[in-house]
């Protein structure tokens, strides 16, 4: 019996294989804005679906991150992938650590874009329970994305970005994954791993600050560095496209 697979879209055909996962408001269209930048000749990139997102929406299931993992796992093994590198964005960066646990020899590298550590975001119940009342209010979902990206773009954008999450994701998934990468804490799994990582976090980012990423990523993988996006908040993927893949793909060839 063939395993169902979870949404994606694949850009390149080049040997060095790259799969992206997205954050909490996002999907595979995230990273559209980087495809004409992206030296398709050299990589292949997969943009991945998390069920009940995208191209996975109406993919039921627990809606964890180890789910996700598996899930990834069988996806590269129907594209005969054995080795790849991993990229995560926000909440994607909790994901992407959850697929070096599941197949550490099978992780070439790990790029972490504003990425969210093992150990979560640590919210207390008052910031949980105003995220928690983001999966049906659109205005807070738009609130939270003009903060994470300094309050100085357009209100329009943050709106934009905010009805297209609520339309590419469903409620209960996007309710379900909140906790696993905002309250929970795997990081004493993680620490010392070989695995090369590289973090590309915003100038504006309120949260996923420089000082985090050392007291975090830094300091529980020996190979992890950080550059900081100028002219970026959160989204680095809309807001300096050509910056971000020419920064990634400048870390990914060193492999």
């Amino acid at each position: 019996m063939t395993r169902a697979l979870n949404g994606y879209v694949k850009v390149g055909n080049g040997p060095r294989k790259v799969l992206a996962m997205s954050g909490w408001f996002g999907s595979a269209e995230d990273w559209q804005p980087l495809v004409p930048s992206l030296d398709t000749d050299e990589f292949t990139y997969v943009f991945f679906d998390y069920r009940g997102y995208g191209r996975s929406r109406e993919r039921d299931g627990a809606f964890t991150f180890e789910e996700a993992a598996q899930d990834v796992l069988a996806l590269a093994d129907h594209l005969d992938w054995d080795r790849f590198s991993l990229i995560g964005h926000s909440m994607g960066g909790v994901a992407i650590q959850r697929v070096l646990l599941a197949a550490p020899a099978r992780i070439e590298r790990m790029a972490g874009v504003c990425a969210v550590p093992a150990c979560g975001s640590r919210m207390d119940e008052t910031r949980l329970a105003a995220f928690r009342a983001a999966v049906d209010d659109v205005e807070r979902r738009a609130a939270i994305i003009a903060f994470s990206t300094g309050n100085r773009l357009s209100p329009r954008w943050s709106a934009h970005l905010a009805r297209e999450s609520q339309r590419v994701s469903r409620a209960d998934a996007f309710a379900a994954y909140l906790p696993h990468w905002a309250a929970s804490d795997f990081s004493t799994e993680l620490r010392d791993h070989a695995v090369p990582v590289k973090l590309f976090i915003g100038e504006h980012d309120p949260t996923l600050t420089a000082e985090l990423m050392a007291r975090t990523w830094l300091a529980w993988y020996p190979r992890a560095t950080f550059e900081t996006l100028r002219n970026a908040g959160h989204y680095p993927m809309y807001e300096v496209p050509v910056a971000l893949a020419t920064a990634l793909e400048d870390w990914l060839k060193q492999s």
